[in-house]
């Protein structure tokens, strides 16, 4: 079992020449950039020394637990993929990580990173999961990254759902490869809530197989530049979007006329025609003869035939049919 140690650091190459005109406890000090990619190293040990350590390599390897880096402080990038990681813990004391890269391992649930407010850049793509097991997020994590992160990678996942991923609001960068996502009315609604988008890949998801995919995603995503590794042209996302203004708009205008009430019979009263027939009842030839409509003092004054006035009021048709017998 290799173990990463400050003796492991002493006996490197890598370091032998940096040694020269300076003690190794002082050389360890001015430590800021840390390689041990492939060396088959399974556990970190005590490297407190290395205070001012900003970037650690440890990528390739076969770490199962990130533990004691609770003394780096200012570290910035810590990379970490391809090892095997089950959980995500012991990094609340890296206030000043940036950048965390911890695709290729078997993390199942995304939490413990509440405490990493400065975290811009998070990649966890390709994590061997069990069958049947896709990615999960923590919300109190994500919540917590709503303000910081612009870079997410979660690439072939096993993913069929990104709805809880909505909060966050400044991403810039979005990976969601080879995964399963397929309801795209549900993408339309957590890409409304990432106006800072500028470049996307979903390609490998069924959703990419759905009618207007490309066209849809364009006209939700304002600032996207990148869809899917194809840049967008700015003229056909301007077209795209007068046409799906241009439609709505349609929509709307034939949902308004499809709602404008009728005008119920009577037409209107002014007239005071009298007594007449309900539109709903059923008369006989023989009381139709008997009714007979009224001008009213109004039309009278006004010197309207009543033949003219019948012609302003709306009769039923069924109506018409006994008076014209």
């Amino acid at each position: 079992m290799v173990h990463l140690t400050i003796d492991l650091i002493a006996k490197s190459r890598n370091h032998f020449k940096k040694k020269r005109g300076l003690s190794f406890p002082e050389y360890l000090k001015t430590l800021t950039h840390l390689h041990f990619s492939s060396k088959n190293i399974e556990d970190i040990g005590d490297l407190s020394m290395c205070r001012n350590l900003t970037v650690l390599y440890l990528y390739d390897n076969q770490i199962t637990h990130i533990c004691n880096l609770g003394f780096a402080s200012n570290l910035t990038h810590l990379y970490m993929q391809n090892n095997n990681i089950t959980h995500i813990d012991n990094l609340s004391n890296l206030q000043m990580l940036s950048k965390l890269y911890l695709g290729g391992n078997r993390i199942a649930v995304v939490e413990g990173l509440e405490q990493l407010s400065e975290l811009k850049e998070l990649h966890l793509e390709n994590q061997r999961l069990a069958p049947g097991e896709k990615l999960l997020f923590d919300p109190r994590t994500l919540l917590s990254l709503a303000e910081s992160l612009y870079v997410l990678n979660i690439n072939n996942n096993n993913i069929d759902d990104i709805r809880d991923l909505a909060v966050l609001k400044e991403l810039q960068h979005f990976s969601a490869a080879d995964n399963k996502l397929h309801n795209m009315e549900e993408l339309e609604d957590v890409f409304n809530h990432w106006p800072q988008l500028l470049q996307m890949d979903l390609s490998g998801n069924p959703a990419c197989k759905k009618p207007k995919y490309r066209d849809r995603l364009i006209t939700v995503c304002k600032n996207l530049e990148v869809l899917d590794g194809r840049e967008i042209n700015e003229l056909t996302r301007q077209f795209l979007i007068n046409w799906k203004a241009s439609k709505e708009a349609k929509k709307k205008k034939n949902n308004t006329h499809a709602l404008t009430p009728l005008i119920p019979y009577p037409l209107t009263n002014d007239f005071n025609m009298g007594q007449g027939p309900h539109p709903g009842q059923i008369y006989s030839h023989a009381s139709m003869q008997k009714w007979k409509p009224q001008q009213s003092l109004r039309a009278q004054k006004l010197k309207i035939p009543m033949s003219g006035l019948l012609n302003h009021v709306a009769i039923p048709s069924a109506i018409c049919s006994h008076m014209d017998a």
